[in-house]
């Protein structure tokens, strides 16, 4: 556990996966890049300086498809150098543990974990094991963990079993690492399904220009949520046929559904998205900043159903804004409201972001067999045929 822990402290040193798997795409392979502004180095959540990502894929047998994902805010101690960071609920049919005391102080004291429905509070418990053993933290009695998550329960058909363990906990938190990020059935998103296809891990960046301030935000997502697909406003879901309503409206376009295909899309399911930038901002807004990435969710067809939902954590790694724990006071300096650096530009990065690590968390995923069934990839060369009407 000790040398897990100090692992923790470090950039991760495992030789880095490729972000999407041999035959699949990203948006920007299909010609759909929302927005105006230009994506980072890695178009990933890790453009903002920083900021790492691991995952830990957890594929047992016939029954057990799920993993965790896990996003730190900085090389150090979570705990002891928090940073600033808020939770906007889009629609709140979830299990997001450590949100009351975020939204109350503002601030984040843990790395953020997604997994699977059943397994947030194994997951939990072992990132405090963990974060418990790090230098400094002898005296800590009281931890914030922050756990989101989806039920792949489809795919996972032994989510009852809770399959996610300490040990996956701890391979996601050492195996984070700067650079690309692995998109698709990975970590979180192995088991996940969106809008009746494989669903997954996705990721995108905006970087400002300097006379906006030159500020980078990254998005990840963990989709397992429906609706209409819409991919750069061409309504797919409904010339694929595979939408909420496809039986209810007598879509000719519908599949039959068959024991490999699942019946055309729900529109339940949940989403957990995941919004970083170095632009220093408090976390009245950064709460301003996440509610924007629910309009990107929108654009991608998604209407936060009734069964669905719908979370996004934002936090900033600014230095300036960065708070530590046994400070009597806060000396900050935060973005003005209406200083040089524009906000509303940053609302507008949230946004595309969001929504193209949605359609890369599709595009980039595998189809997935277990028990429950099979759920196919989004076949990509029906979608890009959709895209040139």
């Amino acid at each position: 556990m000790r040398a897990t822990a100090l692992l923790l402290l470090a950039p991760a040193l495992a030789a880095a996966q490729p972000a999407v798997p041999e035959g699949r795409a990203r948006a920007r392979d299909l010609g759909v890049a929302p927005g105006v502004l230009a994506p980072g180095r890695w178009n990933a959540i890790t453009d903002v300086a920083g900021v790492r990502v691991g995952h830990a894929t957890v594929v047992e047998g016939d029954s057990v498809r799920t993993g965790v994902t896990a996003i730190l805010p900085h090389s150090g101690n979570p705990y002891r150098e928090r940073v600033p960071a808020a939770v906007v609920v889009g629609n709140g049919f979830g299990k997001l543990l450590g949100v009351t005391q975020v939204q109350e102080l503002g601030e984040l004291e843990s790395p953020v974990l997604l997994t699977c429905t059943l397994c947030v509070w194994r997951v939990a418990d072992a990132l405090v094991d963990t974060l418990l053993t790090l230098p400094g933290m002898e005296r800590v009695r009281s931890l914030n963990p922050l756990v989101g998550e989806t039920n792949d329960g489809a795919l996972n058909v032994a989510i009852r079993s809770r399959p996610v363990r300490p040990e996956h906990v701890r391979a996601a938190l050492s195996g984070a690492r700067e650079g690309p990020v692995p998109m698709g059935s990975v970590g979180a998103g192995a088991g996940t399904v969106a809008f009746g296809w494989k669903g997954g891990i996705g990721s995108s960046s905006r970087v400002l220009p300097r006379p906006l301030g030159g500020w980078t935000v990254g998005v990840l997502v963990q989709s397992n949520f429906g609706g209409v697909l819409t991919i750069g406003g061409a309504r797919v879901g409904e010339a694929l046929g595979r939408h909420p309503f496809t039986r209810a409206l007598a879509d000719t376009g519908a599949r039959t559904a068959t024991p490999r295909t699942p019946a055309p899309g729900t529109a339940d399911g949940s989403v957990m998205i995941v919004v970083a930038t170095d632009a220093p901002l408090s976390d009245r807004n950064l709460r301003r900043l996440a509610s924007r990435a629910l309009l990107g969710l929108g654009r991608t067809g998604s209407y936060a159903s009734n069964g669905s939902g719908d979370y996004v954590v934002a936090f900033s790694t600014a230095r300036e804004v960065r708070r530590a724990f046994d400070a009597p006071r806060l000396q900050t300096t935060e973005l003005s409201n209406d200083g040089a650096g524009d906000l509303s530009a940053l609302f507008a990065a949230a946004a595309d972001a969001t929504e193209e690590a949605i359609y890369d968390s599709l595009l980039a995923a595998t189809t997935v067999t277990s028990r429950g069934g099979t759920v196919d990839a989004i076949p990509i060369d029906r979608v890009r045929a959709v895209l040139r009407r």
